[in-house]
């Protein structure tokens, strides 16, 4: 099975690699158009900020190459984020895939007035576990309603018709999407333990 990792500059991508290779999957890493389009699967990871990975995107054509993917693609943290519509770190316009747009938490200490009513009394960025509840689909097959997934975010995509997995952080959001052929996870899956490896695990199969 060719599994490609799409390249672009955002971090995050050698843990996915080291992930892959526990399950004993051999992924490349690419931003060749021909590579990515005919592969099995594709994974779309990242750490950093968003409209600076999306102008990378755009000047490499990634942008146009993601969103005519036919094959599973499972985009991870910064990668689900931007396959939404719209985010507000750096009021950036995504790549669409998903009709959600991403917001940033907020804390008392920012904005006390719509602090609590949007996510109450917590620190901003998310870091660490947190519990995923609310699964769909096959993605989350063996994976059990509540378990712990690893978070590290400071935006969160709001809960939509594409959502399959929910997670409470002052607010429910969501913490997995699907539409087609695209999946996505907020979460670290590389980063999780026994559920983030079935989740891995799930995805290639």
């Amino acid at each position: 099975m060719k599994v490609s990792i799409i390249k672009y500059n955002a971090g995050n991508v050698q843990s996915v690699l080291f992930a892959l290779g526990r399950i004993g999957i051999n992924a490349i890493v690419t931003d060749d158009k021909d590579l990515l389009t005919t592969s099995d699967k594709v994974i779309f990871p990242g750490v950093g900020e968003a409209s600076s990975a999306m102008k990378y995107l755009k000047e490499k054509n990634l942008n146009e190459v993601i969103v005519n993917l036919k094959q599973p693609v499972l985009g991870i943290c910064l990668g689900m984020q931007l396959m939404c519509q719209y985010s507000e770190e750096g009021n950036t316009n995504c790549l669409g895939i998903f009709d959600n747009k991403v917001k940033r938490f907020l804390s008392p200490f920012e904005d006390k007035l719509s602090a609590s009513w949007r996510t109450g009394d917590v620190k901003v960025p998310q870091i660490g576990w947190n519990t995923i509840y609310d699964l769909k689909t096959n993605l989350y097959q063996g994976i059990k309603e509540n378990d712990y997934m690893y978070f590290v975010h400071s935006y969160y995509a709001e809960v939509s018709e594409h959502t399959i997995a929910k997670t409470n952080y002052g607010l429910e959001y969501s913490s997995s999407l699907q539409k087609n052929n695209f999946y996505a996870a907020q979460f670290h899956p590389e980063k999780s333990s026994d559920a983030g490896q079935q989740l891995l695990e799930n995805f290639i199969k």
